[in-house]
C-alpha cells in the first residue's frame, strides 16, 4: 500500500492528540518554522499539516498571535466498553440473531457452495469480455435499467421457456444480484408482521432468514418423498401469505415434488390469495431424466413467483441472479430493488446475454451436467459404504445420515480439514440428524481421498 504523504501523517498525529486531550482547547501551538525544526520537516510541509487543522476545525490560526487549539465538544475516548442504551430495531434484533447466509470463499471438502470452476470455459468468456471492452462508450457508464439490461431478460426469458418450461416474456424478468436478494425484496413486499408463511421442513436457511426478517411467522411443513405435504400446511395455516418451495429438488433433502402435490398447491394458493415462491437454484442439474418443468409453467392464475440464479451454473462472483414475476408485481418489485441497490452491473450483463444467446451456455450446462453426474456416481458409490444417504437425482449435494449429534461430527470433521453443513440446523422442529455433502467442486481423486478422512469420523 502506497505510503501516505508526510504532511498527512502530521496532521493525522496532531489530530489525534487533540481528539485524544492531550492537545487541550485554547493551547498554541509551537510556529510552522519551529515545528518543521522539531520534526526535521520543511516548513512547506509543516504549513501544510496545519492548514489542513485549521480546514477541519481543530485548530484557529490568529495573525500576529499564532496557532491555538479549539475549543470542541470531542467525544470521550474510545473505549472497548461501549455504555448507554444501544438498541436496534425489532427487525434489526431479529436479522442480528439470525445465522449468517456465508457462502465458502474456497473449495473444500464437503463445502456444498462452489461449482467446478475450472471447467468454466474462461476462455470463451474473456472473448466476450473483451469484446464488449471494445464497444465501450458513455453509453455504458450511465446508470442502468433497475429491472436488468434488456438483452439479459430477453436471454433469460428465451432460455427458461424452452428449458424449464416457465410461460413468460422479458417484460416480467428482473434481473438481481442473487436469488437471496429475490428472497429478500419478496419477503417484504409480500409479507405483514404476523402473516403466516410456509417453509419446508427442513429447509433453505436464507429463505427462513429473508421471511423472518420481514416479520412472518414461520409455519414449517413437513417434506416426504413427494415434496412438501400440501395437506399438512393447510391444517397447520390454512391462510398463510406465502409457501416458499424448492419443488425441482428440495433442499436438501433431495424429493422431487409430484405433480399431485404441484396442482394440490396451485389450488391453495388460488383459494387463499396466497403466493408461491418456487426457488429452482439447480434445476439445471438434474442427472436422472430431463430437468423437471417448473410450477410456474402450470400456474395460469399468476401466483408463483420463480427465482433463480446464475451463481451454480456460470460461477458465484459473477453476482446475477433472475425473478420471474407476475405482471401486476414487476413494477413494485423494481421499486423495491432501486431501493437496495439501484440496478446490477450494465457491462456483465451484456456479456451473460451474449454467453446465452451464442450458445455457450447450453453447451456449458451440457458438458457440467456429465461432469456433475460423474462425481454424483464416484460420491455415492463411496459415501454409501459409511452412511445412509438420501435421493442424489439433481443438483451438487447429498445428504448423509448420521445416527449421533451431527453438530459434534462437524466440529470433529473441521479439525480434520472437511466442510460438513449439518442437517439438523435446517430445522425449526425436532430434527433429524445428518451431514449436506457437496461433491461437484471435488475431483473423483479427491472425492476418495475426503470419503477416507469422513470414514475414520463416522
Amino acid at each position: 500500500m502506497a505510503r501516505r504523504p508526510l504532511h498527512r501523517q502530521l496532521f493525522s498525529e496532531l489530530r489525534a492528540s487533540i481528539a485524544g486531550g492531550t492537545l487541550r482547547g485554547g493551547a498554541r501551538l509551537p510556529s510552522t518554522r519551529d515545528f518543521a525544526q522539531q520534526r526535521g520537516v520543511s516548513r512547506k510541509t509543516a504549513e501544510e499539516a496545519y492548514a489542513q487543522l485549521e480546514a477541519e476545525g481543530y485548530v484557529e490560526r490568529r495573525v500576529g498571535s499564532g496557532t491555538y487549539v479549539c475549543e470542541l465538544p470531542l467525544p470521550a475516548k474510545r473505549n472497548a466498553r461501549l455504555e448507554g442504551r444501544r438498541t436496534l430495531s425489532a427487525r434489526g434484533r431479529t436479522s442480528g440473531k439470525s445465522m449468517a447466509c456465508v457462502e465458502p470463499l474456497e473449495i473444500r471438502a464437503f463445502a456444498a457452495g462452489l461449482p467446478a470452476l475450472d471447467h468454466f470455459p474462461i476462455a470463451t468468456w474473456q472473448r466476450l469480455v473483451s469484446s464488449h471492452a471494445r464497444r465501450l462508450d458513455t453509453s455504458a457508464l450511465v446508470y442502468g435499467d433497475p429491472a436488468g439490461d434488456p438483452a439479459l431478460r430477453e436471454a433469460v426469458a428465451a432460455y427458461l421457456g424452452g428449458a424449464r418450461g416457465v410461460h413468460c416474456d422479458a417484460s416480467q424478468i428482473v434481473i438481481v444480484s442473487s436469488s437471496q436478494e429475490a428472497l429478500h425484496l419478496l419477503a417484504h413486499l409480500l409479507i405483514d408482521p404476523g402473516d403466516a408463511a410456509w417453509l419446508e421442513e427442513p429447509g433453505y436457511y436464507g429463505a427462513r432468514a429473508a421471511l423472518t426478517s420481514a416479520g412472518a411467522r414461520i409455519v414449517p411443513v413437513a417434506v416426504d418423498d413427494d415434496g412438501l405435504d400440501v395437506a399438512a400446511g393447510v391444517a397447520l395455516a390454512p391462510h398463510a401469505r406465502v409457501a416458499y418451495v424448492t419443488p425441482s429438488n428440495h433442499y436438501p433433502l433431495g424429493a422431487s415434488m409430484s405433480l399431485d402435490r404441484r396442482l394440490e398447491l396451485l389450488a391453495w394458493a388460488r383459494r387463499s390469495d396466497a403466493w408461491i415462491i418456487e426457488d429452482d437454484y439447480d434445476g439445471e442439474f438434474r442427472y436422472d431424466g430431463r430437468p423437471l418443468t417448473a410450477i410456474q409453467g402450470l400456474d395460469p392464475a399468476g401466483r408463483v413467483i420463480y427465482v433463480g440464479t446464475f451463481t451454480k451454473s456460470l460461477y458465484p462472483s459473477l453476482r446475477l441472479g433472475y425473478a420471474v414475476l407476475p405482471q401486476d408485481l414487476v413494477a413494485s418489485f423494481v421499486a423495491a430493488r432501486t431501493q437496495v441497490d439501484g440496478h446490477p452491473p450494465p457491462f456483465l450483463q451484456r456479456v451473460t446475454a451474449d454467453f446465452i444467446t451464442h450458445g455457450h451456455f447450453d453447451a456449458h450446462l451440457k458438458r457440467m451436467r456429465a461432469l456433475y453426474r460423474e462425481r454424483r456416481d464416484v460420491a455415492v458409490r463411496l459415501l454409501s459404504r459409511h452412511v445412509e444417504l438420501g435421493p442424489a437425482n439433481a443438483g451438487f449435494r447429498v445428504v448423509a445420515f448420521t445416527r449421533g449429534d451431527d453438530r459434534d461430527l462437524a466440529a470433529r470433521g473441521a479439525r480434520a480439514g472437511l466442510d460438513l453443513p449439518t442437517l439438523s440446523r435446517l430445522y425449526i422442529g425436532k430434527p433429524r440428524h445428518g451431514l449436506v455433502l457437496g461433491y461437484m467442486g471435488l475431483t473423483p481423486h479427491a472425492l476418495a481421498q475426503s470419503v477416507k478422512a469422513l470414514a475414520k469420523l463416522v
